[in-house]
């Protein structure tokens, strides 16, 4: 069997022997979907739980937009000239509309980002600015302890918009919603609160209800109103497949309801070897987002078995905290240190390390090979050369599943005991 996955931008090859059971796990059948504008004209037309945005905005209203950064593939060049016409028709003023990147602890975007991510004839229309978690404004505390601190622009904002793509969240459960917010347009302080919550019970991919990391995501909607949200669905070659608007919570958890229609595999058996791919620019941009693929692979493989990442990973680590943990503690260390004092960047890092605990991980990578070997992954230009290893070294191999789409796909292990 050849099987083929996205790396960066382009695809890579390896072919299997058929004698090995291989199963793939793609989307569940939808059926036919509209095109993109008219999933998202009727998704603005007939809210959820909510009035429509020509009955929430008013002409002199100063209206902030707050909508995925460059290392997330949500389409807001897409998305947003929608959101905008409907803001015309309200007659607000370009000059009183905002669109904010939510950073969250990310870098800043250049201003080619910036266009490529709006649009050029949004970007050219109104005001495109990064958040910054250095200028915040505290509106109080949630139940879990965490600081509503939110980016000053938008919490002065007259009315508040939230785009996003929601997709499954290793610890928050699933992004989206008004995850825009928390940790998008957050403090330091706001995000590593939050963010810590994740060694508690509870906070897993697929999980909502009583994942203490979305309890302070949801709760933040109680200190800064949340006026609209427009949510999508996207499939593995980013097209835009569902449109959810409406509530931040209620629309939200419709999306969150589809992609486990969609996304949400169950498997009988899990793996020897897990090949895996982030899907692709910009989910394998670095080290830090091609994490998430591996978490899900990490339910889909046996203990003691391999996972192999095909992830380009070309500007390395993203965050300082991060590479300092990967470069410079052990599995052990990590997985210690992230309960006993937890530090954001070293989370990643931790979760990582988890996934070593149970199984080795190969990286079919463009990042440097002795960075990928120190790190604690083995390293390979050629998926081929990957899987030849990974079978010659288990030496018995029975089953082996491969994820084309390791960011979305979340497999749901069923016991045959069961």
């Amino acid at each position: 069997m050849e099987i083929k996955l996205k790396k960066d931008k382009e695809y890579v090859n390896a072919c299997i022997d058929d004698r090995y059971n291989i199963n793939i796990l793609t989307s569940n059948e939808v059926g036919t979907v509209p095109a993109e504008d008219e999933l998202i004209q009727k998704a603005l037309k007939y809210p959820i739980n909510s009035k429509p945005l020509n009955k929430i905005i008013e002409p002199g209203d100063k209206v902030v937009i707050i909508t995925s950064d460059v290392t997330r593939p949500v389409k807001s060049y897409v998305i947003l000239p929608h959101i905008i016409n409907e803001l015309a028709a309200c007659n607000v003023k370009s000059e009183n509309i905002t669109i904010v990147l939510a950073l969250g602890s990310h870098r800043k975007h250049t201003e080619d980002e910036k266009k490529y991510l709006v649009g050029e004839e949004v970007y050219r229309k109104v005001n495109i600015i990064d958040s910054d978690m250095n200028d915040c404004i505290n509106l109080g505390v949630c139940k879990n302890g965490t600081p509503v601190d939110i980016f000053t622009p938008v919490a002065n904002a007259d009315r508040i918009i939230c785009i996003g793509n929601v997709e499954y969240h290793y610890f928050a459960g699933y992004s989206g919603g008004a995850k825009a917010i928390m940790p998008g347009v957050s403090s330091y302080a706001a995000i590593q609160a939050n963010h810590s919550n994740m060694v508690k019970e509870g906070a897993y991919a697929g999980n909502l209800d009583t994942n203490p990391v979305r309890q302070d995501i949801d709760e933040v909607g109680k200190y800064i109103k949340i006026d609209f949200i427009l949510n999508v669905l996207q499939a593995s070659d980013k097209t835009i497949i569902g449109a959810y608007a409406g509530h931040y919570i209620d629309a939200h958890r419709a999306a969150c309801n589809a992609l486990d229609k969609m996304y949400k595999i169950n498997i009988k058996e899990k793996a020897d070897i897990v090949i895996v791919s982030s899907g692709g620019y910009p989910k394998d941009i670095n080290i830090y987002q091609a994490q998430k693929s591996l978490d899900n692979a990490k339910h889909a493989v046996k203990d003691g078995g391999i996972i192999i990442l095909c992830a380009s990973c070309k500007e390395g680590f993203e965050n300082a905290v991060f590479e300092d943990w990967m470069m410079n503690k052990t599995k052990e260390q990590m997985i210690k240190e992230i309960k006993e004092n937890f530090k954001l960047g070293g989370h990643k890092a931790a979760a990582i390390a988890l996934t070593l605990m149970k199984s080795k991980i190969y990286i079919v990578t463009d990042y440097n090979k002795d960075i990928i070997e120190r790190i604690g992954f083995n390293y390979f230009d050629s998926l081929q050369d990957a899987v030849d290893n990974a079978l010659k070294e288990l030496n018995q191999v029975e089953n082996i599943i491969v994820m084309p789409a390791g960011g979305s796909t979340l497999p749901n292990y069923i016991s045959l005991n069961n």
